[in-house]
């Protein structure tokens, strides 16, 4: 029996404008209907391991736990990461939350958002780990190469070792010449950064090469808080821990370093023109999604959010639509999507952060319109969910019910608002709004004031724990 460590965290640039910041692509439905995520904890049916352990950070916790519920997957711990440190403390704290209770399972550490189109190949391989894991040795899985790739690390493997290989050694990304040599060697993997080992065995060569990490990570999980279903971890302590990968802290060190070689139709979805490559397309090679006509297009892929996209006479493009932004790109040029999200981020837009629909955990809001001094939302509220009672400084607020039930602090007042009912919240009043019905609640709020932006809130009490 093994855990399934499921590494969550991500930036959202490469795959801007549907990914985000705040909405990495691991939380996005990229190759089915599910998400990465969900399509991460779907893919292990099949194996007999222990409920999945998942690893977030602070921001994302409440989009983790909605997608594990969606699947039935609430058994899954979620441990909340205050800042980010790279895979190496990531699996350290795993590994400590793992033998806590005296154990020492095998941890089978996986990313939250790669695709594996061939689930069987994936599953015999992680069964050939186990064998490896439990004799003590340090398993990656080495993605059998296709192509010469050069946006990923390599591994070269060494001598033979029980149907695996002893790894040789670990390879930066090389350039087009060399990556051919790699692909026509047959002697060499693309590192796709899962692994597998006893708790124990990991950090006991932690300590060996990067002792540091390991000290601060014990001192984290030492003084963990339950918040709901997370389990959070000091944040001075892991703040404090230095920030390596797994790779570079341990297995490019390690001498029980051993490579399964898996051929599964791996991708790490890395790029638009990774995803046309894994997506179904056309008679013309397109990958379209969404509301697309087109014409003469060949080799594209097409992503509209809600709007129409029509295509005359292109090819190798990438075309995303979202509420608030367009991107077309050429297809060989899609690492540089990258630069326009540093250019947002340098400008202080949202964009970079925030997609104009934004998540939250008693539902979500849309952004649908804004001015100087205004600003407009469509909020759902989810069946029993309320947000936190709470008061603006700078801005007034008027709701209007389109669907559902609303239950309404207004100040002293408590109302119970239906369909084309509507209450008007003055400026620095305490206020609270929540769902006592049995379907979404949808209103309309308009805000009005010197300022709009969402810092504007003082929590007094939140179910949440955002307070």
């Amino acid at each position: 029996m093994f855990i399934p460590v499921i590494m969550a965290g991500g930036t959202g640039s490469r795959l801007w404008p549907l990914s985000r910041s705040a909405y990495p692509k691991q939380y996005l439905p990229l190759a089915s209907d599910n998400t990465m995520l969900q399509e991460t904890v779907l893919r292990l049916k099949g194996a007999e391991h222990l409920a999945p352990l998942v690893i977030c950070n602070e921001d994302s916790r409440f989009m983790v736990a909605e997608q594990l519920r969606a699947i039935k997957a609430l058994e899954c711990p979620v441990v909340l990461e205050p800042v980010g440190r790279n895979t190496a403390p990531a699996i350290a704290l795993a590994a400590l939350q793992a033998i806590a209770d005296g154990e020492d399972p095998l941890l089978l550490i996986l990313a939250a958002d790669h695709v594996i189109q061939d689930q069987k190949a994936f599953l015999t391989a992680i069964e050939q780990a186990q064998v490896l894991a439990q004799n003590d040795a340090m398993v990656t899985f080495g993605i059998v190469p296709t192509h010469a790739e050069t946006g990923y690390g390599y591994i070269k493997r060494g001598s033979a070792y029980n149907d695996a290989f002893k790894v040789d050694s670990f390879v930066e990304k090389p350039n087009l010449t060399t990556a051919t040599e790699y692909l026509n060697s047959g002697e060499y993997y693309w590192n796709s950064g899962m692994f597998m080992f006893k708790a124990s065995r990991y950090l006991t060569e932690l300590e060996k090469y990067q002792p540091d990490i390991l000290a601060a990570c014990k001192k984290a999980i030492g003084n963990t808080s339950n918040d709901l279903d997370f389990v959070r971890v000091d944040k001075a302590a892991f703040e404090a821990c230095p920030d390596d990968s797994i790779d570079y802290a341990v297995m490019e060190k390690t001498d029980a370093a051993v490579v399964v070689p898996l051929d599964a139709g791996w991708n790490d979805v890395g790029s638009w023109s990774a995803l046309w490559e894994v997506n179904e397309k056309d008679d013309n090679g397109n990958a379209i999604k969404g509301d697309c006509i087109t014409h003469d297009t060949n080799n594209c892929l097409i992503q509209s959010g809600e709007r129409l996209i029509a295509t005359v006479g292109v090819d190798d493009l990438v075309i995303v639509d979202t509420k608030d932004a367009v991107m077309v790109a050429s297809k060989d040029k899609v690492q540089d999507v990258k630069k326009v999200v540093e250019k947002l981020k340098a400008e202080s837009r949202s964009e970079f952060m925030f997609h104009r629909e934004v998540y939250r955990p008693w539902g979500k809001y849309d952004s649908i319109d804004h001015g100087a001094r205004y600003q407009v939302k469509r909020i759902t509220v989810k069946p029993g969910a309320k947000l936190s009672v709470q008061m603006h400084h700078h801005r007034a607020e008027h709701w209007v019910v389109v669907s559902g039930t609303a239950k309404v602090t207004n100040g002293e007042k408590e109302l119970l608002l239906t369909e084309n009912q509507s209450t008007y919240i003055p400026v620095g009043v305490i206020h609270a709004l929540e769902n006592p019905g049995k379907v979404d609640l949808e209103l309309i709020e308009v805000q009005s004031g010197s300022y709009l932006g969402e810092d504007d809130i003082v929590r007094f009490e939140d179910r949440y724990g955002r307070t």
